[in-house]
């Protein structure tokens, strides 16, 4: 690899942004692909241009075969984030759920006694007030971010920063009636109506369910589903 693909490709991973490595197997000519740009001596044409944006899409690396020999795509997207904001009861098996499917979760709460690696093992737990938090975390556009609490005081704030950030899913626990109020007091903060309905309340799929971690089920199973939706439109 060349020093200076190497460096532009580390330089990419460190700010997150979504970049393919492709590798054309008997000459050793190389190209980082980009969603709109492409950069390097392997040339790239429409068909590979499309072939590389759906294995964005499909988070797989695989050897593409072309006219004129085979290309490895390697894909570097960054990492599949979930906060959730709440080290509520729902958050536990969320939280333990998320990390199975291949997420990098993150506990939000102010109040250690709730954020403890006793209830969250092996979970990266941030004891700030969420407005402070979610700023410092950079929400990216492969962030979901989930507010748990019901307390106005700690689901606010974190609903505030995620809705004017790059977040792909927000979404809020909380019934109806809970989330009609949630947004009364989001627009007397100036939140525009496009702005509000970026957050799925009450959050999760209508699965009808009840303990915890069924509800933890339908939050991911939102999640997910909104994740593969925007990566379809945007290859559309």
């Amino acid at each position: 690899m060349k020093t200076e693909i190497l460096n532009r490709l580390l330089l990419d991973q460190k700010a997150k942004r979504q970049v393919a490595l492709l590798t054309h197997l008997e000459t050793g000519a190389q190209s980082l692909v980009y969603p709109d740009e492409t950069h390097g001596d392997l040339a790239v044409d429409a068909a590979l241009q499309t072939v590389t944006l759906d294995a964005f899409r499909d988070d797989r690396s695989h050897i593409q075969a072309t006219p004129n020999g085979d290309v490895f795509i390697q894909v570097f997207n960054p990492s599949l984030r979930m906060v959730v904001v709440g080290a509520v009861h729902i958050a536990q098996p969320l939280a333990r759920m998320a990390a199975m499917a291949g997420w990098d979760v993150t506990i939000v709460d102010p109040r250690g006694s709730f954020a403890s690696s006793d209830r969250f093992p092996g979970v990266h737990l941030i004891n700030e007030w969420p407005d402070e938090a979610l700023t410092e975390l950079d929400l990216d556009r492969r962030t979901a971010v989930v507010t748990l609490t019901h307390d106005p005081k700690i689901d606010d704030p974190a609903l505030q920063v995620a809705i004017r950030s790059d977040a792909f899913y927000i979404g809020s626990l909380g019934s109806r009636k809970t989330h009609a109020a949630r947004l009364k007091r989001l627009k007397d903060a100036h939140f525009t109506d496009d702005e509000m309905a970026r957050i799925h309340g009450p959050v999760g799929l209508s699965l009808g369910a009840v303990s915890p971690s069924e509800i933890a089920v339908s939050i991911l199973a939102q999640v997910i589903q909104n994740l593969h939706q925007k990566e379809a439109d945007e290859a559309a």
